[in-house]
């Protein structure tokens, strides 16, 4: 059984990842269909390909300053340009010889990457883990200007799914999630972030 592995919308030209934000920056960003002023481009931004986890780490767009949920289509050519420059978060035994090989490799990420436990529809965790992949602020310019392609809102559908959720309708909750699949990385990568391989 594969756990660690990238679950995403995804197709030829790019892949759709998930960001919540509060209005402020969240209203000017789908404008501009690109992250514009007050989006900060000097703090890490940290970008996630699973639904449903941004789900259970925004209380489905409840939690103060992640009130609207955006999808972002980008690149895959930026999105596997990321991961390339990435490190994970952990000294992750399949990845690095030992703490020390981590830390000095850490210490020079321009890119942070996490697994974390994958939710369900209803907020229970896996085994299964999902990606987060944290962007710094030394490339955050490529991800706003070069690897966007477009921004829409999900609120309106994660306040539907969530009304279903509430009125026990889980089956049509279910049938209204993004369509992911595994997104087959290259071995190099796949072996850089501690993913498994897809065929």
């Amino acid at each position: 059984m594969r756990t660690h592995e990238i679950r995403a919308v995804h197709d030829r030209e790019s892949i759709t990842v998930y960001q919540a934000y509060r209005p402020g920056i969240a209203v000017p960003a789908l404008e501009a269909g690109r992250f514009v002023p007050p989006f900060s481009r000097i703090r890490m931004t940290w970008i996630k390909p699973s639904f449903l986890w941004l789900m259970a780490r925004s209380n489905w767009a409840r939690k103060p300053g992640q009130e609207m949920i955006l999808a972002v289509r980008i690149t895959r050519a930026g999105w596997e340009e990321a991961l390339r420059q990435a490190v994970p978060t952990h000294p992750d035994r399949r990845v690095f010889r030992d703490s020390d090989e981590w830390r000095a490799r850490f210490a020079r990420a321009l890119v942070h990457v996490q697994w974390d436990p994958e939710r369900t529809l209803r907020g229970a965790k896996l085994e299964a883990r999902s990606l987060q992949v944290g962007i710094s602020r030394h490339i955050v310019d490529r991800y706003v200007d070069d690897w966007t392609i477009s921004i829409e809102d999900r609120t309106p559908l994660v306040r539907k799914i969530h009304r279903l959720l509430q009125d026990g309708d889980t089956a049509k909750a279910n049938s209204l999630l993004p369509k992911e699949r595994p997104y087959p990385l290259p071995p190099e990568i796949a072996d850089r972030i501690g993913a498994d391989r897809v065929p």
